[in-house]
Order: structure tokens, then C-alpha cells, then sequence
């Protein structure tokens, strides 16, 4: 195992184009790090520049002690999991776990035992003599970790492992793979566009936008403090609603945003956060109009029109009330759902 180390790390197409612009973080031994952003934003850039698969235009990449830039990927004692697998199709689950052993001029006793331990700790031992397209989806990306893991390395690299998982399959890998990493405790760094594996699965979340770094914290913090309107947006489902802070002022018979920083113009709710009860604590009272109700099973979302505003919001609330389309509704917000911001530098007035 290994700490994994990023100064100044930038990449730079031809053209002048900057795909990651500058990241610095330090990902502990031992711990399972997530970067998470939308398409585009350089995550799988940077997993690229760990692995050795991208090279480096500036800053320096340590794994361990080690600077790595210019080692070659299979001498930075890492282990990457793809998300089609790359498995060998005219091979048997034994031989594509062994494959890379062999390369490495592993003997042939060191290699039972590592790729029996293995299977034995994904559950794939009864799968050893089948081909891949004779396995599931499940089954052939357990296989893929399993690869991984007869190196035993410094390091996993995850790119997108669960993305062609149908749903069922994805929440049971999610599952499994953290599980893996907890027992092995492993430094890992995972990179998905899915805000729900990222914040189930990491100790730390690394939220990119643009090349950039927006906010590193656990996923708790990322989501009850997001640093900036970016952040606050992306992470959560439905997304955090941002109303002026002018509107809200005109509703505000109780002083509760007298308390928010001066330099705040928008003021950011999480749907859950609007209730649809009165609250025993100071509340803004919000007018509006119920434009789309969506039963969701356990929970609903409501989509509804302020009052005076055009501005589009969106409720989550438990179960089903007993609510209709076109319905006047009025919904309370208390002081501690508020999230101010200033929209101008794009960050949290207060952090």
C-alpha cells in the first residue's frame, strides 16, 4: 500500500487546450478516494495521468515516496479496473487472472495460490474454467477486480466500473467493492459521473469542474456545506434549489435571513429542506403553485412555481400527500436549510 501524491498536476492538448489545470491532493495510505464531476470535467484525465496512461505536461505525481512521472504503468505498482471489463475472451477466468502474473515471471505456485485467494474472496471459484461470455455482467467485472487484485498493488485505479451494470447489479457491486477495500485496505481512487456511488462509496470525494478542483471533503461535509453553487447543485438529487435572495427577502416576516452574510445574493435549499408543514422554529413562508407532482414510492417530488417569480423549485417530501396539479401551496423554510452564496464569485459566503 501507498500514498498517492498530486502537485500542480496539469495536462495540456495540442491546441493549447487544458483538460486538468493544476490539481493538487494527497490521497492517505490506505484510504478510497472519488472523484466526481460531470462529463468533461478531467476525471478520467487524471485517473489516466496516475495510471501512466496520459502523460504528464506539468506538475509531479508521487506514489509512495516515489516520483512516477516517467515510469511506465507497469512499473508505478498500480491495478486499474476499466469499466468494459478488458478481459481476454478466448481465455478462462483462471487464465485471465493468472495472465499478468505470468508476465511478470511469477512461478506457478505463487500463482494458484494468489488467484485461488482470489476468486475465493470475489466468489467466482466456481467460474475459474468458464470463458468470459460464458459469465454475467456481475460475474465478468468481478473477474476484471479479480485481475486487480492477484497483483496485489500499491494501489486500485477504478474507471467507471459500474457504468454498464444494469441498476440491480450496480447498487450489489457498490456494495462488494467497498466491502473489498475496507478488508483490504487498499488505496483506491475511483472516478465516476454517478453522485450516488460517489457518495456511498468514498471516505473523501474530490468534486471537479472544468479541469478544477471545486471542493475535497467526506461526503457528509460535501453535501451539508458545498463550498461552492457548483458543488451545490451537483451533489444532491434533486438538485439544490437557488432563489435570489431579493425574492426571499419580500417573504421574510420573521427576520430568519437577517443573520446571512452580507455578501449574499442567492440563497441555495435542498428540496427536502421545503416543507409542507408548519414548523416550530422561525420560518420564510413561500407562496406557490404546484406545476408537476411525481410519485417516486417511497418519496414524492414536487415541481412548483413561486409566487411573483418564474423561478422553477423543486419540493421532496415522504410518501404521497395528498396534493394536486395547479394547487396553490404554501411551503415553509427554516433558518439551518439555508445555504447563502454570492453568485458573482460562485462560492459559499461562509464556509
Amino acid at each position: 500500500m501507498a500514498s498517492i501524491t498530486l502537485e500542480g498536476l496539469k495536462k495540456t492538448y495540442a491546441g493549447n487546450v487544458a483538460a486538468v489545470k493544476g490539481v493538487d491532493l494527497h490521497i492517505q495510505d490506505g484510504e478510497f478516494v472519488v472523484l466526481v464531476g460531470p462529463s468533461g470535467c478531467g476525471k478520467s484525465t487524471l485517473l489516466r495521468m496516475v495510471a501512466g496512461l496520459e502523460s504528464i505536461t506539468e506538475g509531479t505525481l508521487k506514489i509512495g515516496e516515489r516520483v512516477v512521472n516517467q515510469l511506465e504503468p507497469a512499473d508505478r505498482d498500480i491495478a486499474m479496473v476499466f469499466q468494459n471489463y478488458a478481459l481476454y475472451p478466448h481465455m478462462t477466468v483462471y487464465n485471465n487472472l493468472a495472465y499478468g502474473l505470468k508476465n511478470r515471471g511469477f512461478k506457478k505456485d505463487a500463482i494458484e495460490q494468489r488467484v485461488r485467494a482470489a476468486a475465493k474472496m470475489l466468489e467466482i471459484e466456481d467460474f475459474l474454467e468458464r470463458k468470459p461470455r460464458k459469465l454475467s455482467g456481475g460475474q465478468r467485472q468481478r473477474v476484471a477486480m479479480g485481475r486487480a487484485l492477484v497483483r496485489e498493488p500499491a494501489a486500485f485505479l477504478f474507471d467507471e466500473p459500474l457504468s454498464n451494470l444494469d441498476a440491480k447489479l450496480r447498487v450489489q457491486m457498490r456494495v462488494e467493492i467497498k466491502q473489498l477495500q475496507r478488508r483490504l485496505k487498499t488505496t483506491s481512487l475511483y472516478v465516476t459521473h454517478d453522485q450516488l456511488e460517489a457518495m456511498t462509496l468514498g471516505d473523501r470525494l474530490v468534486v471537479l469542474n472544468a479541469g478544477q478542483i471545486e471542493q475535497v471533503g467526506t461526503p457528509m461535509e460535501i453535501y451539508a456545506r458545498p463550498a461552492t453553487m457548483f458543488v451545490a447543485e451537483f451533489i444532491g438529487s434533486p438538485a439544490m434549489n437557488m432563489l435570489p435572495l431579493a425574492y426571499l427577502q419580500q417573504q421574510d416576516t420573521q427576520g430568519v435571513l437577517s443573520q446571512l452574510p452580507k455578501e449574499t445574493d442567492t440563497v441555495g435549499i435542498r428540496p427536502d429542506d421545503m416543507q409542507l408543514t408548519l414548523p416550530t422554529v422561525p420560518y420564510v413562508t413561500l407562496d406557490t403553485t404546484l406545476m408537476l407532482f411525481e410519485a417516486a414510492g417511497a418519496e414524492s417530488h414536487l415541481y412548483v412555481n413561486l409566487a411573483g417569480s418564474e423561478q422553477p423549485t423543486v419540493i421532496r417530501t415522504a410518501g404521497q400527500p395528498p396534493v394536486r396539479e395547479g394547487e396553490t401551496l404554501q411551503v415553509y423554510v427554516t433558518g439551518d436549510a439555508l445555504h447563502p452564496f454570492n453568485s458573482t464569485t460562485g462560492k459559499r459566503t461562509f464556509h
